[in-house]
């Protein structure tokens, strides 16, 4: 008896060892995330964070069931889309072991970090940097061997700027950009776009990202709207602010008689469906009458309906920004190309390697390969590592005092399906008061006429009764 209770208790003990040693040979997949949590994108960053920890559990459910000895954990890190502090944080995550990060989210950051990354060989996939190469320091696409971009560039956004404001029937704007790489990029697109279409560009602002008082700004931008509109039509007029959040500061500190609110305003993926501006909305009725008509990369793909029904259960909200979503396939295919690299080196991180892998990895996963498909449709990257395809959504703040989508700009046929086209903004006015009517005074020598002719009448039946 004794014998087979031993036995049993050694097969129990083996068992329990086993698991123990399955434990310890699981790998974890460091992944460094930068985003903005506080700074002018936090709306997108703390989305990216929300919708990554989905990701880490379907991952890591995807790791079990297929058998595979991996986890994935993600290492948060706030840059506030300062580059200064972007390099900091990179360099933070590289000193705990981290080689592989999602973002950073804007491109001034990525050009910051972009020495850091190449020297020590880190793979960086950001899901919101759209500089065009050359903007962030890149000349070859081997400067690129390890930044990728899963979002399209600005010469893909700025060609739906362009054809938004032809559509409309804009022929002059005032351009307003945040002075960095991204803002400065996008106004280069746009203004051979703008001068191929005939539409004039009064004026270019560029402005410190940091400024807390955009009080020159708006002098200088109504000085030009005034001018234009010696010329042009107010529905002829556009503003166009490539701007971060901070757009939201700006048009709380316009005057609310401003003639900026009596023309159209074009935004583009640094505020679109901002949390800030409709804050703002909510108090200054005329943010709602310019629309801020703001274009964002948009594509979505065959996952997407079950990750925005996690995203619902979670407590989130309605559905992951676009930027959220790239981050999530991000972190896919980083960790799918990673447990890829494991079995071809036999368990040895090697970095260019994974450089390599990544594009392949990419196409892969967006073709389901590997049982799992992208949330935000097929992944193409071209020669510079970037993503080459994609629509683009154009939001607008809608009379709800909420974003709501006014059209889509095709990538294939570089055309505009309009659901609420943009037209001239309604005057908001201060609800004028019925003036009161001020009784007339009768002048002294028209109140005395009466009193004289009943004194006549009076003297005239004295007489008759004499």
């Amino acid at each position: 008896m004794r014998g087979i209770v031993g036995i049993v208790l050694c097969v129990l003990l083996a068992v329990s060892l086993c698991g123990v040693a399955s434990a310890k040979d699981v790998k974890t997949i460091k992944i460094g995330v930068l985003c903005d949590l506080s700074g002018p994108l936090s709306t997108y960053g703390n989305d990216i964070k929300k919708t990554l920890t989905i990701a880490q559990k379907n991952i890591d459910e995807y790791f079990k069931k297929h058998g595979l000895p991996y986890k994935v954990e993600f290492y948060f890190e706030d840059t506030q889309v300062n580059p200064t502090i972007a390099l900091q944080k990179i360099q933070t995550l590289y000193s705990k072991g981290i080689r592989l990060i999602i973002g950073p989210m804007g491109s001034g950051e990525v050009a910051n970090i972009k020495d850091f990354v190449n020297s020590n060989k880190i793979i960086i996939i950001s899901p919101s940097s759209t500089a065009i190469p050359k903007l962030i320091g890149c000349t070859k696409p081997s400067d690129k061997k390890f930044i990728f971009r899963f979002v399209a560039t600005d010469d893909f956004q700025t060609k739906a700027i362009a054809d938004e404001l032809k559509d409309v029937g804009i022929k002059a704007v005032v351009i307003l950009y945040v002075g960095n790489a991204w803002g400065k990029g996008l106004y280069e697109c746009i203004k051979p776009r703008l001068e191929k279409y005939g539409i004039e560009i009064k004026d270019v602002i560029p402005y410190d990202q940091n400024t807390a008082d955009f009080t020159p700004y708006i002098q200088k931008m109504t000085n030009d709207v005034n001018d234009l509109l010696k010329k042009f039509k107010p529905n002829e007029i556009g503003i166009v602010a490539f701007s971060y959040e901070e757009v939201a500061n700006l048009l709380a500190q316009i005057p609310d008689n401003s003639i900026l609110f009596k023309v159209l305003w074009f935004g583009c993926d640094g505020c679109a469906k901002s949390d800030q501006v409709i804050n703002v909305a909510k108090k200054k009725p005329q943010v709602i009458n310019i629309g801020l008509y703001s274009t964002l990369f948009d594509s979505k793909g065959p996952a997407y309906a079950e990750l925005k029904k996690e995203y619902q259960e979670m407590g989130y909200g309605e559905t992951p920004y676009q930027y959220a979503l790239n981050a999530y396939d991000a972190a896919w295919v980083l960790c799918l190309a990673y447990v890829e690299l494991m079995n071809k080196t036999g368990g040895k991180y090697d970095p260019d390697l994974m450089a390599e892998l990544i594009p392949k990895v990419t196409e892969n996963y967006s073709k389901g390969v590997y049982g799992v498909e992208p949330v935000t449709g097929y992944i193409k990257l071209n020669k510079w590592n970037d993503r080459a395809s994609g629509d683009y959504a154009i939001w607008f703040v809608s009379e709800k005092c909420e974003w709501e989508k006014a059209g889509v700009w095709h990538y294939k046929n570089e055309t505009i399906t309009w659901i609420h086209k943009p037209s001239l903004p309604k005057q908001v006015t201060t609800p004028a008061t019925t003036p009161q009517k001020t009784p007339t005074k009768k002048g002294p020598g028209f109140e005395i006429v009466p009193a004289v002719l009943g004194l006549i009448g009076v003297a005239y039946l004295l007489r008759r009764r004499a």
